[in-house]
């Protein structure tokens, strides 16, 4: 399965309407589940639209740090944000799992570079306590709440604040390959 994930996975575009109104039930308590620095992150898999592999990311100049630049996904341009550099984690090199999760909320997409995906994971309400305190290694208003599996606990991210507007400039989201040339003319 986790190689599978691997591979270039479209929620959206599913035969059988990933995202329909009869099936928004099957995606509440969801989460997408994703390694960073040995820990285990998720992400509620509505927000989740696709999971591509590495690909070569273009630089843009006056970018927060994060940000690692942009994308071209099918001409569609999307900023890349580094899950590791956004957590002040050491930066290290991409490799075959490292991939990108692509992510949608409020209209606007942006792709996640995480160090390995690990699997979709129901994880009930029940099972979701608060966020406490944490160290300095990731911001606390990352973290929507903490997800108990069994065993491991998984930390719930809060996309929102994840990607919030100083981080990410409303200018770099969904934009086209040709609104970005046309924007390089003028």
């Amino acid at each position: 399965m986790k190689s599978e994930l691997l591979k270039t996975k479209n929620f959206s575009d599913d035969e059988d309407d990933f995202f329909d109104e009869d099936e928004e039930d099957t995606l509440e308590n969801k989460y997408l589940v994703f390694v960073c620095d040995k820990k285990l992150y998720s992400l509620e898999i509505r927000y989740v639209t696709e999971i591509v592999a590495m690909q070569p990311i273009t630089e843009v100049p006056n970018l927060p740090p994060s940000i690692m630049g942009i994308i071209n996904l099918r001409g569609k341009v999307l900023p890349v944000l580094d899950v590791r550099i956004r957590f002040n984690v050491a930066k290290r090199e991409y490799d075959e799992r490292t991939c990108i999760i692509i992510a949608s909320m409020d209209n606007s997409s942006i792709g996640l570079i995480v160090d390995a995906v690990n699997e979709v994971e129901f994880i009930p309400e029940s099972e979701i306590e608060p966020p406490p305190k944490m160290g300095d290694s990731i911001n606390s208003k990352f973290v929507k709440g903490i997800g108990k599996s069994g065993e491991e606990v998984k930390i719930i991210l809060d996309l929102k604040n994840l990607i919030h507007e100083s981080e990410v400039p409303k200018s770099a989201l969904n934009k086209s390959e040709s609104e970005i040339i046309k924007q390089r003319e003028n």
